[in-house]
């Protein structure tokens, strides 16, 4: 089969991320003697620099690897929590039904920066300096800015220039938009990590103590410090039409930190896939995998239309049951055992017949029944007109209708000793939020995908991290760690990897293959975004799938929506073989992700 590109092979170490420059500065630490952790860690801070319309310093990032020195497979989670204040009452009273897709009322507490160090304090090898110096010489010397990246700055800059001005002070120097591919320079943010680094190192002491100052400077120091005050002090307008002040404190900074957890697995035909508590939609990629088990499509054509209607309609049944079920585990108790079973997948693996659904149709839980039929009421935003507003939602690929819309990033990383570490940073985008002049970055706005309402897995509550939907993803092969893998693209994200890793597993095409392939997903369910628009039996596909199967699909009752080719998702992968040999590939689509190794 022919591919845009190669896939990379080799013996020493692969890295691939949705952007050339993050990949080769992830090699770089492999080629210093460095490990995957390190080359994660250098990968994801570069990524703030050069994609910051998709991720930035105050984002989080859910991260899944394996360690041959420990022998597990962990979830380290850096998704912060929303603040003491975060209560349904406050947002009410500022007259909101639901939390603003921009600004900083939908803040939490920033997550990545204490995932990063805790992974490379505890994994990785280089120092502090090390994985932080090429972010740092992007930021301070420059990187050349992506076209998508200039046009958001240019959709944005009216609404900047008027309601956030420390935005367009930073983005549109002396009130000169950037041009695409000339160089940008963010000093601010540069001055900000180099001062980490600068005084984590004259606090003396080893590697380790180097990081634990650093997470201190950012969480217990300065940075805390100036997040609170920009909160305090600074009432920016977001999607609701009004003018907010932040909740967020030094001190719901100071109390937080990242953490490692047991991930949720299941076993599917030789391969057992790995994925995140359902704190995040992790588990809807597992029970899609349970609902098609039992199907044959390996004797399906994949890009047939009853591999599309198949894939599709489990995809519509699973995140049904991620927008009723799903939450913080340490506030809600999710019965993933039973969602995950055979004999709930086996009934609900009836509901997928000849023709497109196009109701909503969670599955009913013994002793959930209340909870079903609260979660239910949520739908009724479904269908809603869609609201354009500076930074609303997500910028996934969902819509493709304009050129700010994009998607977050992702990172996968296999070393020569079979380390691996799948990551997909997102948060804190230039367009969500006003940027802290001091500090050279915006805030997060992750609490959008809280409801306010009492009684749902979803409903706000101080301390409570959101249902997010990122999504990295690691699976084993006969029992040996074989494949990172993940994507950005909101709700898309566990789509879009269904479809690459079903088409690894039952066509035997490698990475490349399966990513080139045309692709597709449902915007059938609510949106986890503001304002949760939801299209009930749309098909978002990409045209080379071929007319004959638009035709069919379309007379099967999908509402099918076609796009032009090399428009759908940003995939990445790497696998390693049990004698070593190392695979790595990444998507052709905006013609920025890259896979390198050797």
């Amino acid at each position: 089969m022919f591919t845009t590109r190669p896939e990379i092979l080799g013996t020493f170490g692969v890295v691939t991320s949705t952007h050339w420059l993050a990949s080769s500065a992830g090699m770089a630490m492999l080629e210093r003697g460095g490990n995957a952790f390190d080359a994660a860690v250098a990968a994801g801070f570069v990524l703030q620099i050069v994609e910051p319309h998709l991720v930035g310093p105050s984002g989080e990032v859910p991260i899944i690897f394996h360690s041959t020195k420990t022998g597990k497979t962990e979830v380290l989670c850096g998704q912060g929590v929303t603040p003491d204040a975060a209560t349904i009452e406050h947002y009410k009273a500022e007259g909101l039904d639901l939390v603003p897709g921009s600004g900083l009322l939908a803040t939490v507490v920033p997550g990545a920066f204490d995932a990063w160090m805790l992974m490379l304090r505890d994994h990785g090898s280089l120092s502090l300096r090390e994985v932080l110096e090429p972010a740092i010489y992007y930021a301070a010397n420059g990187h050349p800015m992506l076209p998508r990246v200039a046009n958001t700055i240019r959709d944005q800059a009216g609404f900047f220039e008027k309601e956030w001005p420390t935005s367009y002070a930073l983005w549109a120097r002396n009130g000169n938009l950037p041009q695409a591919h000339e160089l940008f320079r963010n000093e601010a943010l540069a001055n900000t990590y180099t001062r980490i680094v600068d005084e984590a190192e004259q606090a003396g002491g080893g590697r380790e103590a180097i990081i634990g100052k650093a997470r201190d400077l950012f969480y217990r120091s300065f940075v805390a410090e100036a997040i609170e005050r920009f909160c305090r002090e600074t009432e920016a307008m977001d999607t609701s039409g009004q003018r907010h002040k932040g909740i967020l404190t030094a001190d719901d900074m100071a109390r937080w930190s990242a953490t490692y957890e047991a991930p949720l697995t299941y076993d599917y035909h030789g391969w057992t896939v790995s994925k995140m508590q359902p704190w995040g939609q992790g588990p809807a990629f597992l029970q899609s995998l349970s609902l098609l088990k039992d199907i044959n499509l390996a004797s399906m054509d994949t890009r047939g239309p009853d591999f599309v209607h198949a894939t599709i309609e489990a995809m519509k049944l699973s995140f049904a049951d991620r927008d009723i079920y799903y939450g913080d585990p340490n506030f809600v108790t999710v019965p993933m055992e039973h969602l995950l079973s055979d004999g709930y997948a086996a009934e609900r693996r009836k509901l997928i017949g000849d023709k497109a659904s196009t109701v909503l149709n969670p599955g009913l839980v013994p002793g959930y029944e209340d909870q079903r039929q609260r979660g239910v009421g949520q739908f009724r935003y479904a269908g809603q007109t869609k609201v354009e507003g500076p930074g609303a939602g997500e910028p996934t690929m969902a819509h493709l209708r304009t050129e700010k819309r994009g998607d977050t990033v992702h990172i996968d990383v296999i070393d020569r000793w079979g380390n691996m570490v799948s990551a997909t940073p997102s948060g804190g985008w230039l367009q969500s939020s006003p940027i802290i002049p001091e500090l050279g970055f915006a805030l997060n706005t992750r609490a959008q995908m809280f409801w306010l309402e009492e009684g749902l897995p979803t409903s706000l509550a101080p301390r409570k991290r959101p249902r997010t939907t990122l999504t990295p993803s690691l699976a084993d092969f006969e029992g040996k760690p074989r494949m990172v893998f993940g994507t950005p693209g909101g709700d898309q994200q566990d789509q879009w990897q269904l479809l690459m890793f079903l088409r690894r597993v039952h066509h035997g095409l490698n990475l490349q293959q399966s990513i080139d392939l045309p692709l597709f997903h449902t915007m059938h369910f609510p949106s986890s975004f503001y304002p949760r628009e939801a299209i009930p039996g749309r098909l978002v596909i990409e045209k080379t799938i071929g007319e004959g199967v638009i035709a069919d699909l379309r007379k099967r009752g999908h509402d099918v929506e076609v796009v032009d080719e090399w428009t759908v998702g940003r995939l990445t992968a790497a696998e390693r073989e049990p004698n070593g040999l190392l695979h790595a590939a990444a998507t052709p689509r905006l013609m920025q992700a890259y896979a390198v190794g050797r």
